[in-house]
């Protein structure tokens, strides 16, 4: 990719190992790339011998080499998160798999795991440790930007890093959470929505199902920010079973 001149940052274990320590035995390559990069990388991974596929047109392609793969991510699973010209930004330069390359900033992985509460997975753990190992350098203004109306989101990952660490609670500045406890007083003050909507589906792709189906609430991943369509998420429901 690097001599195709197409951007990209590493991501996943092997970013989480640079900045949290923590390591983790996988078979996949996770690198993060604009969209609009993705048909170019796929040309080049064919190019070298790699059988690909565009997994899931709303958020991923995917690059085979016997047993192993390269995930190739452009946003989340869930229609959020876009890999926009921001995640270039305030890269980290590190060695991986002996070349050196630019790490996705905490930043946005904290954005994109903040929303993975699935059953057999659930990202908080990473977020808890990210921020362990970085509080002091990440740009809370920037990551609390990234949330727009799903603060509430972000509030939860830091309530339990308060939970997790009593000792770290002052390294989240003060203002972040008198700027989230504000907004919460000010939403608790006034008549709650009128639209019967489910945003539990943004974090999950199967636990909020009934809610959908039985229960009669509104899809959130059918709003207008979110980057699927009905058929995406027919597709992405039905791969359930794939993970168990």
């Amino acid at each position: 990719m690097e001599d195709a001149g197409i951007p990209f940052l590493v991501g996943g274990a092997y970013a989480l190992r640079v900045y949290a320590g923590i390591e983790r035995d996988t078979k996949d390559f996770d690198i993060f790339l604009r969209q609009r990069d993705l048909e170019a990388a796929l040309g080049e991974f064919h190019r070298q011998g790699f059988h690909t596929e565009l997994t899931f047109s709303h958020w991923l392609a995917k690059a085979y080499c016997g047993d192993c793969f390269i995930d190739l991510i452009f946003r989340a699973g869930n229609g959020l998160c876009d890999v926009d010209d921001q995640w270039f930004r305030h890269t980290r330069t590190e060695e991986v798999l002996g070349e050196k390359v630019s790490l996705v900033p905490v930043e946005e992985m904290i954005w994109m795991k903040a929303y993975i509460m699935e059953r057999e997975r659930f990202d908080g753990a990473d977020i808890a440790h990210l921020i362990r190992c970085s509080a002091e350098e990440i740009d809370w203004e920037s990551l609390l930007e990234r949330f727009g109306p799903d603060w509430r989101v972000l509030m939860s990952h830091l309530v339990m890093f308060g939970f997790i660490y009593p000792s770290e609670r002052a390294r989240i500045p003060a203002a972040i959470m008198e700027e989230l406890a504000r907004r919460t007083r000010d939403e608790a003050g006034g008549a709650p929505p009128t639209d019967r909507v489910c945003y539990g589906t943004l974090i999950s792709r199967e636990q909020y199902l009934p809610d959908i189906e039985k229960w009669g609430y509104r899809d959130a991943r059918l709003d207008q920010r979110v980057k699927m369509s009905g058929e995406h998420i027919a597709k992405w429901t039905g791969a359930i079973e794939d993970k168990r």
